[in-house]
């Protein structure tokens, strides 16, 4: 590694923190100031990058060749901005016509609505643009290169790089010179107290949802000269913006941009130094390229707990169960529904189908009560629970691959590996607590899915592993429904008796009041731990339970989709009680495998069904029918 090829890429990674910091600090301001976890934030960059494309193209390069500019820097400059603004007033429409009406909700359920968001953009930025990628002109006037110790270095990476300290004053001198920036510092400190004083609450987060929006909008513009629009941008960039957001301090604009800073640098330095020899062993740090803002992230929190210039979080409104949940059902109740399931194969033994849309349905919904565990009575949110799930699974296919061992084995084994690296996260996520926790748990996810994505020679890499099929007693889709049926009814049962047992009510004990818990004896951060090894086993047992299903597995098993897919799941069906999870498993696994087989655009009609159940039931599926089942009127009167 030389100087020079450091000093060239340390200014591309710069170059890129700038769109970043603008997203980041989008971001910040919104959750400061709304309380609100933006999943969509991503799509909302994604559009100013399509929106920024489809100006030049078609309104503003015809616009200025009438004036006779043509292609001007003016005419890009006006596209970018143009855009930038058309971006917030999406987000403005998405804070009035659905967050507005949710803000009471718990907070978890506003980032299910944000979730729901994100597909429907993604579908309608697929009906207007298309899947292809999109590439935009160089920008006008910035379209050649400097040349810097040797190295040719583009003027527009140059021009970004000066961009974000314009943007980041600009930010400074509305927070802290103008009234606006008053209240938007007061509503960060204390929201309830500026209501309180006479604020006009919604205009006030109306207005913070805008420029917010405003910034991620003109991340994606800014990137239009150095990367293609496309439909993956979303989920892509949110991540991102999380980590910045999460290492800076949530609500530190300031603390987004030295994030921002920091991640480019390292990246940089990683791209610089390329394939390094240590002790014999190659490592190639330009493949931490993939994941290093996640270690960046892990470190940092386990460190700093609060980010670098962040404050501890303020108590959140988490969808938690009830302070008395109801009493255990004996197990006749769902004797059964148990049973009118093992008959599905004898009643309809040709419908392939239903049997393998059933297993999917019973694995995912082991897979969302072991989340659910942590959610709800250990009241830990988790943005990275698939990492068991994807390691369960690549464990079982490695023992049946690579060790020979039978699949009985194999299976049962899974769920060990994923408990010990559950075992292993939670020592480190238990000392977190709300976002923070939550980002920990996703950067050892991304972590483990990297070691997963990298590793050709053991786990295959992006190609996966395929031929992981069960043994001849288990060949047939019948044999295998009642296998998973069983052990998934199982699994479930023991979590549902260990929620239900003193060690439950400790959970809920120390969620609900950790200090009173930790003075009459009961060791808060080990029940979480215990409770956090418990549910990676768990969903490691799903993960196993699919891997055999299916006959093959990717990396996607373990990644952000996957994990995001589970928390709708559990927030789907409701979070007061266990049944919930089973009860969004069935729906979510259903209506997305219903709706791709129908249509193209499955994801917008998934998304704006999930929007209906979150505005018409904010407390889930389960919660949602507890409810009507008391209005109704021999309810009433028995009661």
């Amino acid at each position: 590694m030389t100087f020079a090829s450091f000093i060239a890429q340390l200014l591309n990674g710069l170059a890129g923190a700038s769109s970043l910091f603008m997203v980041a600090a989008g971001l910040s301001l919104i959750f400061g100031v709304t309380r609100i976890v933006n999943f969509a934030h991503g799509s909302l960059y994604m559009l100013g990058l399509y929106g920024a494309y489809t100006l030049l193209e078609g309104l503003v390069t015809p616009l200025f060749a009438f004036g006779g500019f043509g292609r001007t820097s003016l005419g890009f400059w006006a596209a970018v901005v143009l855009s930038a603004l058309l971006v917030g007033l999406v987000g403005v429409a998405i804070e009035v016509l659905i967050l507005r009406r949710i803000y009471h909700a718990p907070e978890l359920f506003q980032l299910l609505a944000t979730f729901a968001v994100v597909l429907v953009i993604k579908d309608i930025a697929l009906a207007i643009w298309g899947p292809e990628d999109l590439v935009g002109p160089r920008a006008p006037g910035l379209d050649s290169t400097v040349v810097i110790l040797d190295r040719h270095v583009p003027q527009y990476d140059l021009a970004l790089i000066v961009i974000a300290p314009l943007v980041l004053l600009a930010l400074w001198l509305a927070l802290t010179r103008t009234r606006w920036g008053a209240l938007v510092r007061a509503a960060t400190q204390d929201r309830e107290m500026v209501g309180a004083l006479g604020v006009n609450e919604a205009w006030l987060f109306t207005g913070v949802f805008f420029i917010g929006s405003v910034l991620a909008g003109l991340g994606g513009a800014l990137q239009l000269p150095r990367e293609p629009a496309h439909l993956g941008l979303d989920l892509a960039l949110i991540a991102d913006a999380f980590v910045v957001t999460v290492v800076g301090g949530l609500g530190s604009v300031p603390g987004a941009f030295l994030a921002a800073i920091l991640i480019g640098v390292v990246k940089a330095f990683c791209v610089a130094i390329g394939t390094q020899e240590f002790v014999g062993l190659e490592v190639s740090f330009s493949r931490l390229t993939l994941v290093v803002e996640f270690l960046v992230m892990a470190v940092v929190l386990i460190v700093r707990p609060y980010g670098l210039l962040g404050r501890p979080p303020a108590t959140q409104r988490l969808a938690a169960e009830s302070a008395s949940p109801p009493r255990l059902p004996r197990w006749p109740a769902w004797a059964p529904a148990l049973v009118l399931l093992a008959l599905v194969p004898l009643a309809m033994p040709s419908d392939r189908y239903l049997l393998v849309l059933l297993t999917d349905i019973f694995i995912f919904a082991l897979f969302a009560v072991s989340l659910h565990v942590l959610m709800g009575p250990s009241g830990m949110v988790s943005f990275g629970h698939a990492a068991y799930f994807g390691i369960a699974a690549y464990a079982a296919a490695l023992m049946l691959k690579r060790a020979a061992l039978p699949m009985e084995v194999s299976l049962l084994l899974a769920p060990v590996a994923a408990g010990g690296f559950a075992l292993l996260f939670g020592w480190f996520c238990v000392r977190l607590s709300g976002v923070y926790l939550a980002m920990l748990t996703l950067a050892f996810a991304q972590i483990a899915w990297s070691v997963i994505f990298q590793w050709d020679s053991f786990t295959g890499g992006s190609n996966g592993m395929i031929g992981i099929w069960p043994p001849s007693w288990l060949a047939s889709k019948s044999a295998y429904y009642w296998l998973a049926l069983a052990l998934c009814a199982l699994g479930i049962a023991f979590l549902w008796r260990m929620l239900y047992a003193p060690f439950g009510y400790s959970l809920r004990a120390g969620r609900d009041s950790p200090l009173r818990a930790e003075a009459i004896g009961i060791n808060v951060r080990r029940q979480q731990w215990f409770a956090f090894t418990v549910a990676g086993a768990l969903a490691g047992l799903a993960g196993g339970l699919y891997a055999f299903s299916k006959g093959s597995i990717s990396p996607e098993l373990s990644s952000i989709a996957q994990s995001t897919d589970a928390l709708v799941m559990v927030l789907l069906g409701g979070v007061q009680t266990l049944t919930g999870p089973v009860a969004g498993a069935g729906v979510f696994t259903w209506l997305k495998d219903e709706l791709a087989r129908h249509t193209e655009f499955w994801r917008a009609m998934l998304g704006l069904v999930i929007l209906a159940l979150v505005l018409l039931f904010p407390q889930g599926i389960a919660g949602g029918a507890r409810l009507l089942w008391d209005r109704l009127p021999w309810r009433r009167q028995t009661a």
